[in-house]
C-alpha cells in the first residue's frame, strides 16, 4: 500500500512539473514568434545568463528583457519554430530557429524550477546560424 501511495505521489509530481514545462514552452514559443521581450518577461528568472552572438553576460531580469528588446529591434522577427524540447526532473530546455529579416538564428533557452516557484529561464543563447 505504501508503495502505491509513493508511486502515485511521484506520478502527480512528474505531471505537475511536466505541465509547468509545457506552459513555459508554449509561452516562449509565442513570445519569440511575436518578437516580444515583454511577453518573455514572466518566464525570466531573477538572474539570466545571456549569450548573444558569443557575447556572454549575466544580467538581472530587467536587463535581460531590455537586451531581448534590443535584439528584436535590430532583428525584426518573421517566425519561430521549436526544433527540440525536453525536460528532466525540475529543468528543461527548448531549441528553436528564430527567423528574422537578417537571417535565421538558433535560440537555446534553459529553464529550471526553484523551490515552489515555476520553471524560469536561467540561460538564453542566440547564435546566427551558419556562423
Amino acid at each position: 500500500m505504501k508503495k502505491q501511495i509513493l508511486l502515485m505521489l511521484s506520478a502527480m509530481m512528474f505531471c505537475t512539473v511536466f505541465a509547468q514545462v509545457q506552459d513555459i514552452t508554449s509561452g516562449l514559443e509565442t513570445a519569440f514568434r511575436k518578437g516580444s521581450a515583454q511577453d518573455l518577461l514572466p518566464f525570466l528568472g531573477n538572474q539570466v545568463v545571456m549569450i548573444i552572438r558569443n557575447n556572454p553576460q549575466s544580467v538581472n531580469k530587467t536587463e535581460a528583457q531590455q537586451k531581448m528588446a534590443d535584439f528584436f529591434s535590430a532583428n525584426k522577427v518573421t517566425g519561430f519554430s521549436v526544433n527540440h524540447q525536453g525536460s528532466r526532473n525540475e529543468s528543461g530546455f527548448i531549441i528553436g530557429t528564430l527567423n528574422t529579416v537578417n537571417g535565421p538564428f538558433r535560440v537555446n533557452c534553459f529553464f529550471k524550477k526553484s523551490g515552489n516557484n515555476p520553471a524560469l529561464i536561467h540561460q538564453i543563447r542566440i547564435d546566427k546560424t551558419n556562423e
